[in-house]
């Protein structure tokens, strides 16, 4: 009877030493996925840069635009919950299809992704505007310019510009000539990190259409509230009707140029692959 209490004793404490051992192995494991494994995972996010372009307002001008191709680094695999976060964007863009266009933006964005600033109404994105030394400069194109910033503010956007910036201290940059070589009357060039989100822009405004006839402040007006839509992260629309069709044939935002605005930033940015 004692020799078989011993042998009991001794597998009473080889079995909690084994549970120990797993309990000890658990801990282990939970503590290198907290904190050793995202460590790992994290790569410093490379910069892209977009270039975009931008019609005329009047006649209409057909427009070609270029994007680089955006590589992601290898072996950056997104995550449980940001696969979650993505298919809840792409089902929330099929479901507006119609009365938006932000299919079309994801369609021809490179990395099949969404560009925006993060929200920006208490710390507004600060705007370099100068006035021009070109032919045709008018100090009513400023008053236009302010005038299409102001036009995006009121359509309920989370995004303010101050335009009080030097070019020192600019997010933003806006800069004069007096005509494009091919058929645009404005161009923005966008600079996103990794995830997305959009960390400065140069935005570049003609003062003669691509047939040589000056722009009037009405003009520059309407080509600038059709690049600051390019600025907030917005591409082409394939509706005429719509102020961010590639040759503009309209003087104002239309409903699905708002929408569209308004549910890209209700949405994260970045890859939705």
């Amino acid at each position: 009877m004692q020799r078989f209490r011993h042998i009991a004793h001794v597998a009473d404490r080889r079995l909690s030493i084994l549970i120990a051992a797993l309990a000890a192995l658990l801990v282990f494991a939970v503590m290198w996925d907290a904190f050793v494994a995202p460590a790992r995972r994290h790569r410093p996010p490379p910069v892209s840069v977009v270039v975009d372009s931008v019609p005329a307002p009047a006649p209409p001008h057909p427009v070609d635009s270029a994007r680089p191709v955006q590589v992601a680094p290898a072996g950056n695999q997104p995550g449980y919950f940001d696969q979650l976060a993505r298919a809840d964007s792409r089902r929330r863009i099929r479901s507006s299809a119609g009365y938006t266009y932000l299919n079309e933006v994801v369609a021809e964005s490179a990395d099949s992704g969404l560009h925006r600033w993060d929200d920006r109404r208490t710390r507004a994105v600060r705007v370099y505007l100068p006035a021009g030394a070109v032919a045709n400069f008018q100090p009513a194109f400023l008053d236009a310019v302010r005038s299409g910033f102001e036009r995006w503010a009121d359509a309920g956007i989370p995004v303010r510009f101050a335009m009080e910036a030097d070019s020192t201290q600019a997010e933003v940059k806006v800069t004069w000539r007096v005509q494009f070589d091919i058929d645009r009357t404005g161009q923005t060039d966008l600079t996103w990190d990794q995830d997305g989100h959009i960390v400065s822009g140069t935005v570049i405004l003609a003062t003669f259409d691509p047939k040589g006839r000056p722009l009037t402040p009405d003009d520059v007006r309407v080509v600038a509230i059709h690049e600051i839509g390019h600025l907030l992260g917005l591409d082409h629309s394939s509706d005429s009707s719509d102020l961010m069709f590639p040759s503009t044939r309209v003087r104002d935002l239309s409903p699905r140029d708002i929408r569209t605005a308004q549910l890209l930033y209700q949405l994260a940015p970045g890859s939705l692959r």
